[in-house]
């Protein structure tokens, strides 16, 4: 989701528990899109492309909560990675990739971005196509053009939005996506389809929804922009000697491989750092919990985190493309997370699901999507046991319903 800062993945983010929406004011919506249509934002939409699709339009008041609900922060690390970064996500990486290694071939050969990480980009943002989201953009950004908070951001993206219907770049009823205005494969934002999409398959048009090849190169694309350098991994894994000083890690903070050989880092396995990165940072991602993995990080994970800036979904693209380039067999880290009720798979949640289903709660299909329902179910199932009701999917929870 380039440039947004406010979401992952559809998938993700559909898990996440909804609160109340807040009632809106229908005036006051109407006399907001008055306004919007005047402004300077607007100026490149002609009067009758913004009639067409505002007049009678109703505002959608179930965008504004998932504002504050952005699981790549709120959620720990192993929670998050647990459900973006599992066997079947793999697998149906490799298939995908298979499909169209053709195109991903050629995609890397000319931005120099590798097929396995457009793939993960792909993977964790839509899940390979699979759910590319069903609400309308023009009604989700001119809502959140009008009402809640930073609303200067998304009249940008809502007058780019309309742009792309004005110029028929995508058809009104394919230009629907995440609660948020992303849409495609791999969910650009309107603003970003203007900056970064290209069309690969050749038919005149850069269609990111029902072109997959449009869409992988405008990911490619978008990373080449971001500073992707060819022929650099994003980092790797390392292990840390004790009583190392990480009071200055961050990816930012980048210093030279020999000096983080000097220190004694080395890889997770105890072999020597490559020389295949130049500088890296030190990410310590579950660094407020007090342990965890830690990684050394180039500049190809900062373009990563400027896909979605939030170093835990970078870190999901950067795992999922080492398992699908192979670089990697094992979906979690070497250094385990410092939790002894690690996150669950989209399996493992499923099965989750159809235990509680089992036992009498309605919470609808067994879809491994966590929602507010499910964790109602969770919340009860948890007091019964003894547990800490805090409706939160995990380990120790499913092994009890498994007993």
């Amino acid at each position: 989701m380039p440039a947004l800062l406010l979401g992952p993945g559809i998938v993700l983010a559909q898990a996440q528990p909804h609160e109340a929406p807040p009632p809106l004011d229908g005036a006051e919506f109407a006399r907001c899109l008055g306004q919007l249509r005047a402004s300077a934002d607007f100026k490149a939409i002609q009067p009758a492309t913004f009639a067409r699709y505002t007049d009678g339009l109703a505002p959608d008041p179930t965008v504004l909560p998932l504002l504050n609900r952005q699981p790549e922060f709120t959620l720990p690390p192993w929670d998050y990675l647990a459900m973006l970064v599992d066997d079947e996500r793999v697998a149906d990486g490799r298939a995908a990739m298979a499909r169209w290694s053709k195109e991903l071939q050629q995609i890397e050969q000319t931005t120099g971005v590798p097929a396995a990480v457009v793939a993960g980009v792909w993977g964790v943002e839509s899940n390979f196509g699979q759910n590319l989201g069903g609400r309308p953009l023009v009604t989700s950004l001119a809502t959140l053009s009008c009402f809640g908070r930073r609303q200067s951001y998304f009249r940008g993206e809502f007058a780019a939005a309309l742009r792309i219907l004005q110029e028929g770049h995508i058809a009104p009823d394919k230009l629907t996506g995440s609660w948020a205005g992303a849409f495609g494969q791999t969910q650009f934002m309107p603003s970003t389809f203007f900056r970064s999409a290209v069309d690969f398959d050749g038919d005149g048009r850069r269609d990111i929804v029902d072109s997959v090849p449009d869409a992988l190169a405008s990911t490619a694309k978008f990373l080449q922009n971001a500073g992707w350098r060819r022929g650099q991994p994003w980092g790797f894994e390392v292990r840390l000697p004790k009583g190392l000083d990480t009071s200055d890690a961050g990816r930012r903070n980048k210093l030279p491989i020999d000096a983080w050989r000097r220190l004694g880092v080395t890889l997770a396995d105890g072999s020597p750092l490559p020389d295949t990165l130049p500088a890296a940072g030190l990410l310590l991602p579950a660094r407020d919990w007090g342990a965890g993995p830690a990684f050394l990080v180039g500049r190809n994970f900062d373009a990563l985190y400027s896909y979605n800036a939030s170093e835990n979904y970078a870190l999901a693209i950067a795992q999922l493309s080492n398992l699908l380039g192979g670089q990697t067999q094992q979906v979690g880290f070497v250094t385990p997370w410092p939790t002894d009720d690690p996150g669950l798979s989209r399996a493992q949640n499923r099965e989750l699901q159809t235990l509680l289903l089992q036992r009498g709660h309605d919470i609808g299909a067994a879809d491994g999507l966590i929602g507010a329902k499910t964790r109602e179910a969770i919340k009860a199932e948890q007091q019964r046991l003894g547990m800490k009701a805090d409706g939160r999917a995990g380990q120790k929870l499913l092994g009890a319903l498994r007993g």
